[in-house]
């Protein structure tokens, strides 16, 4: 039998796959984000594993890792993209 591993998930509590996201998930939160790069770290994921679940690139994936490791958690946060405005014509 294989022994469960022990992954501290962003709130501080034991993370087990059961706890994670659902692969449905569209929209992604920072906690959301937090506890797959913990899972992938702790090993409850292998980073395919994570990218086939959740239809990420692994671009995208170490991005959020990367985030994590500059500004911790909070450097997950996206603020919305800002899309020019029209000009109205007169």
């Amino acid at each position: 039998m294989k022994p469960e591993l022990k992954v501290v998930g962003p709130t501080g509590k034991t993370l087990k796959l059961k706890d994670l996201p659902p692969p449905s998930t569209e929209r992604w939160v920072i906690r959301r984000k937090a506890e797959v790069v913990a899972a992938v770290r702790g090993g409850l994921l292998t980073l395919e594993e994570a990218c086939d679940r959740y239809s990420l690139s692994v671009e995208e994936f170490l991005s959020w890792q990367q985030a994590i490791d500059r500004s911790g958690v909070s450097g997950l946060k996206v603020t919305r993209i800002q899309r020019p405005r029209e000009a109205k014509s007169a």
